[in-house]
């Protein structure tokens, strides 16, 4: 039988296919049709929410969507990154986080999930510096001073950040097992907390990222003694990295986007692919450098490798001062 010899499919059940080999592409096409949930796993009015607001805003230019911001603050993020978790991977839910989350599995010996299986890696936001920062009157004038002291005296010198197993707190005790020091953590619930208690007097130092502590060093209100970054910081260019003084000691503070496992392909891409754009917008790379924060955008495949890294690093540095939550 030739072609012409064979029956013609019915127009209707011919249309039906054509229909159904289209719904795979319309459904692409179609994302985002709702709202996008945001979930960011700290209380609001901190870096990361800052942060997730500004790259939310160009986001949602781009996509045509609003983005729902979703504070979901407690147990040093781990509650929000559960709710991401916990989520369909449809396309309707992302998490905005810090380096937090390659910390979290060395401090929650029952956290319930492991970021680097149990989540879509989205992209590397950005880079942010992690600041050593006092008042400005404090009697500590650089880093040198600060570790010189702490060997003289140890356990004297207390340093407060955003609370217990956050990216500042395991910074500190970065610092304290790479110089051979002895400090007392006193964590706060929140930065702004932590700031206050320096400024109160009822810590030494605080570990806070540029977000918290940019401002309060341009208003002379406090003195940023280092940044744990590898290299200096073109916000503090000044201002010494750690490593200048402490041979070896860099603490990575990073912000990422992640999805739940198993989200589809297209829809990453996309996503991926409209936070790369953001590398080229002039005001956006401006706002971003008025917190001192380097904008990364990078491809799935890069936080995929930053957590590979970062992960083991953070258990060891836990393992070795005793961190754990309770």
């Amino acid at each position: 039988m030739t072609s012409s010899d064979r029956p013609a499919l019915p127009r209707r059940a011919l249309a039906g296919v054509l229909c159904g080999l289209a719904l795979p592409a319309l459904g692409q096409e179609a994302w985002p049709s709702r709202p996008i949930r945001l979930i960011i796993p700290f209380a609001p009015g901190g870096p990361i929410d800052t942060v997730g607001r500004l790259v939310s805003e160009r986001l949602r230019e781009r996509l045509g969507q609003p983005f729902v911001i979703d504070n979901r603050a407690g147990a040093g993020g781990s509650i929000g990154l559960r709710a991401t978790v916990q989520a369909p991977p449809d396309g309707a839910t992302f998490v905005l986080t810090s380096s937090s989350l390659a910390i979290l599995p060395a401090i929650y010996p029952n956290l319930g999930f492991d970021p680097r299986t149990d989540l879509t890696p989205v992209s590397l936001v950005a880079e942010i510096a992690t600041t050593i920062a006092v008042r400005a009157d404090h009697r500590f004038a650089s880093l040198q001073a600060l570790v010189a002291e702490a060997r003289a005296k140890p356990g004297v010198i207390t340093y407060g950040t955003s609370g217990i197993g956050s990216s500042n707190h395991l910074s500190g005790a970065m610092l304290a097992a790479t110089a051979r020091i002895d400090l007392v953590h006193v964590p706060y619930r929140g930065a702004a907390q932590a700031m206050n208690a320096l400024y109160t007097g009822e810590i030494d130092v605080v570990f806070a990222s540029t977000v918290e502590t940019l401002a309060h060093a341009r208003e002379g209100r406090a003195r940023i003694l280092a940044v744990t970054t590898a290299r200096r910081i073109p916000a503090l260019s000044d201002v010494p990295a750690a490593l200048e003084t402490v041979p070896g000691y860099i603490a990575p503070n990073w912000f990422a986007m992640a999805a739940p496992k198993g989200l589809p392909a297209p829809i990453l891409s996309r996503m991926s692919a409209e936070l790369a754009a953001l590398r080229t917008d002039a005001d956006f790379r401006s706002r971003f450098a008025t917190l001192g924060a380097e904008p990364m955008m990078s491809s799935p495949d890069i936080l995929a490798a930053r957590l590979a890294e970062d992960v083991p690093t953070w258990r060891r540095v836990a393992a070795e001062a005793g961190i754990r939550a309770e």
